[in-house]
């Protein structure tokens, strides 16, 4: 089959519509450009079933890769049967390729490499086939006698050292035991007698079994890291039938063969030896990239949940950033995240400065008409909060509330070159109080400046492939950038390098010369960017917005090369963009139009033709203003305040293979256990309603549901 042909297959969807998106993708197209722009092409698929098809199709061509390199090799060797060759192009899986390959590897150290080069294959031969002879093992063994080999056990020792490395080579054998372990191997885990485990981290591994499939993905993790750091002692068990088996299919020893012994012998030594410690670590690693793929999913789900929260525009915010000893960093930020002032004030022991804290930002909070605060959530968090909440009963503003935001990650951007462009007349600790302020603005256009990895809503994400984290989450963040769309005139160049078809150099070139020409007033005029040239512009164009542009189009998710189509749309629904036609007048006019005959007198395709009346009525629609709006508090609450049974609202903060971490307003996160959560699970910024079913105020721990 071709490639598109299994992927499919794989994916239960059409062919054609893999042909066609590997065609697109090997002209150059962006996978958001593709899934928003050419759904006429793809047969309308989903942006999850293309990075499917861009993640399979990796696999599929990674194969064909390491397949061309092993017929090369084994061609080199003079050894490439037409059999051989026939299996090597129908494996479709590196782990067959590579079983197919094991017995043509050089393998220079080896024991059999040994024995072959001082003579004893044709011993070993006479071992593998259980043949007969006349002579007995001291007379065959005797013409092989030297300095080297002084005796005939040690000559049959290296001919069985022959034999065993073909039984552990042998593809099939390979194969089965790897399937029958995966399926009915234990793993065993046990604490190294001299090994510190302080925390107790591994408590629940320190005397361990398990059967492999039922083995969870973060258990995998977490003896994985438990190993790593010497503290447990891990062994994976295969039962004697499942390799015996495997094994005796293929080489059975003859009772009446002298060479029998010969052959038992061998077999024992390439299970113990060769076959069993690399299926174990065959399986090891099948299971390890599978639960790391598993951590990898989780992280970029919350990931996505984390930036698709809605932000919380038109409002001036101060950011606090608490701490101890160095003092709460404060600074006033504006509707557009300009830093209007900052300062730092010093509540907390050892300075004590209670009474002059609160002073300083009630005059911060007059005098800029603070509407929202901002807390980290890092040391001093809980202390700042009640600060804050006095200030807040003080004032009695009405519309003045605070907001406790995670602030993972804040010291990564204050310290990086991007923040030294973006605040240069900044310390680096304020620096973390504007970030935390510009969170609950915009989310999406602060945390992409940030690496991925240091926003801290993973499992594991230490441990598992950096590379493919790396990739898995970039993917994340240009869907969600592109989902949203971006204003080029005040986005910065963190937030641009990930819209489509454009990278770092290009953002750093379209805010130059923004700084340089001022506002773009159309898309057109973004096409004099140094290195945006056609194609980049094709890809990027529908994810830019212009506001207040010269033509409305611009501020609209249609693309450009659509623009005739959308005006021969409002043509035919008599809608006048520029004569202020509210969203209830466009929507009523549109609503009428059939689509699909509309799409034949127009010749267009119905799902472009939808979504550009989708956008005539609510025209560049922000997709996170459909999210629940976070929750705003005014006074603080302690695990005192709390008792079982009550129900309140939480905001999602961290999910996890065993639940839920929610933030209802205390401390400590509640944990919302698997067993609790009945229906869909919640997502990363989810505002749920959960009630208390357990309290543990001595570990600080609130059980939820």
């Amino acid at each position: 089959m071709t490639h598109a042909q299994t992927i499919a297959t794989e994916l239960s969807i059409k062919s054609g519509q893999v042909a066609a998106t590997i065609a697109l993708l090997d002209e150059g197209n962006t996978l958001p450009f593709i899934a928003r722009y050419r759904k006429e092409k793809t047969g309308e698929l989903d942006e999850k079933q293309l990075r499917d098809i861009v993640d399979r199709l990796s696999k599929l061509r990674a194969i064909d890769e390491r397949r061309e390199t092993i017929l090369k090799a084994i061609g080199e060797q003079g050894k490439l049967t037409p059999d051989l060759k026939t299996k090597i192009n129908s494996a479709d899986s590196l782990t067959l390729l590579e079983d197919l390959y094991q017995p043509y590897k050089i393998k220079k150290q080896s024991r059999a490499e040994k024995a072959r080069q001082r003579g004893l294959q044709p011993l070993a031969d006479m071992i593998l086939t259980q043949g007969s002879s006349h002579e007995s093992l001291d007379q065959l063994a005797e013409p092989f006698l030297g300095d080297e080999l002084a005796d005939p056990e040690s000559v049959w020792q290296g001919a069985r050292d022959i034999v065993a490395e073909a039984i552990s080579d042998h593809p099939e054998i390979r194969g089965e035991v790897r399937e029958k372990a995966l399926q009915y191997a234990v793993v065993q885990a046990e604490k190294i007698k001299s090994a510190e485990d302080p925390k107790e981290t591994y408590k629940l591994y320190y005397d361990f079994e398990q059967r492999l499939d039922r083995l969870r993905p973060h258990q995998i993790l977490a003896l994985n890291r438990g190993e790593n750091e010497k503290i447990l002692r891990i062994k994976t068990i295969i039962d004697r039938r499942d390799w015996l088996r495997a094994i005796a299919r293929r080489f059975l020893p003859r009772k009446n063969s002298k060479f029998s012994k010969q052959l038992e012998d061998a077999i024992q030594d390439a299970a113990a030896r060769l076959l069993l410690p690399a299926i174990e670590r065959d399986v090891r690693r099948t299971l390890s990239d599978a639960s790391e793929g598993h951590a990898i999913d989780v992280f970029a789900e919350n990931l996505r949940g984390l930036l698709g929260q809605p932000p919380m525009a038109d409002k001036v915010v101060l950011g606090l950033d608490p701490a101890y000893r160095t003092g709460c960093k404060l600074a006033v930020i504006d509707a557009t995240g300009r830093v209007l002032e900052y300062d730092t004030i010093y509540p907390h022991k050892p300075q004590s400065q209670w009474d002059k804290s609160l002073n300083k930002l009630a005059g911060l909070v007059e005098k800029h008409n603070v509407a929202l605060i901002s807390i980290g959530n890092g040391t001093a968090s809980r202390e700042s909060e009640k600060l804050v909440a006095e200030l807040i009963g003080t004032l009695k503003k009405e519309h003045l509330a605070y907001i406790v935001t995670n602030e993972a990650g804040a010291s990564v951007y204050s310290a990086s070159e991007l923040a030294g462009d973006e605040l240069p007349d900044l310390d680096v600790s304020i620096r973390g109080a504007v970030s935390i302020a510009r969170r609950v603005q915009d989310p999406l256009a602060e945390l992409v400046k940030i690496d991925p990895k240091a926003i801290g809503v993973g499992l594991y994400q230490h441990d598992v492939n950096q590379k493919r984290l790396a990739e898995t989450l970039e993917g994340v963040v240009e869907s969600v950038v592109n989902e949203v769309g971006v204003d080029v005139n005040s986005a910065s160049p963190a937030l641009l390098t990930h819209v489509a078809g454009i990278g770092p150099r290009v953002a750093q070139n379209i805010v130059a010369y923004r700084d340089e020409n001022g506002e773009f007033s159309d898309r057109v005029s973004i096409k004099k960017v140094t290195g945006l040239g056609p194609k980049a512009f094709e890809q990027a164009a529908g994810f830019l917005r212009v506001r207040n542009g010269d033509n409305w189009l611009d501020n609209s998710a249609i693309h450009p090369e659509s623009y005739a189509l959308a005006k021969q749309v409002m043509a035919k629904a008599g809608i006048d963009l520029k004569g202020g036609m509210d969203i209830g007048e466009r929507e009523s006019r549109l609503e009428p139009i059939e689509v699909k005959s509309l799409a034949t007198e127009l010749e267009a395709g119905v799902p472009t033709l939808t979504d550009i009346m989708e956008q005539l009525i609510r025209p560049g629609r922000d997709p996170r203003a459909d999210m629940p709006a976070p929750i705003l508090r005014s006074d603080v609450m302690s695990m005192d305040d709390l008792k079982v049974g009550m129900r309140l609202k939480g905001t999602v903060q961290n999910v996890v293979d065993f639940g839920c971490f929610v933030d209802i307003g205390v401390k400590q996160s509640g944990l919302l256990h698997r067993s609790q959560i009945r229906g869909d699970w919640p997502g990363v910024g989810d505002v749920i309603e959960v009630k208390i079913i357990s309290m543990d105020k001595e570990r600080g721990r609130i059980g939820l549901s």
